[in-house]
């Protein structure tokens, strides 16, 4: 049997000091999340986080650099999990967007803020990449090939 992992995006958005959350209805209930989610089959990783982004906060992102690869593995559903984070620019915003299903709203939260909703994370990924974005951890985009 050939084991592949999930292949997902997640933006980091900052702005004045706040980040962009989404809170969203999960499997276990409510739960907060960078604006994140699947690659798309013949998708490049840079239009998958711009898709994400605006279906799940109404923001048009442009994506800057690439934060980190990060691989979790969720024990609990037997998943695998391969995420690539970006930061970059808020381009635009429609607030009367319809929102992705299950997305409740979006929240711009500061890092304390965050933190204190740990319990309520979909997953340690949230907080991690925040922190590297925090740490000056950025790659210029050139380091993705789509073919």
């Amino acid at each position: 049997m050939i084991w592949k992992p999930n292949v997902t995006v997640a933006a980091v958005l900052e702005r004045d000091g706040k980040f962009l959350l989404v809170e969203e209805e999960t499997d276990d209930g409510v739960r907060f999340n960078q604006p994140a989610g699947h690659l798309e089959c013949r998708e490049a990783l840079t239009a998958a986080v711009i898709r994400e982004a605006l279906e799940e906060t109404g923001y048009t992102f442009a994506p800057k650099y690439l934060i980190g690869i990060y691989n979790w593995r969720n024990e609990a559903r037997d998943v695998t999990y391969l995420r690539f984070a970006f930061a970059g620019e808020i381009t635009g915003h429609d607030p009367g967007r319809k929102l992705d299903h299950g997305i409740i709203a979006a929240h711009w939260l500061t890092p304390d803020e965050i933190r204190a909703l740990e319990t309520r994370h979909r997953s340690p990924l949230i907080l991690r990449c925040i922190e590297d974005w925090q740490a000056g951890k950025h790659y210029p985009l050139e380091l993705i090939t789509h073919y």
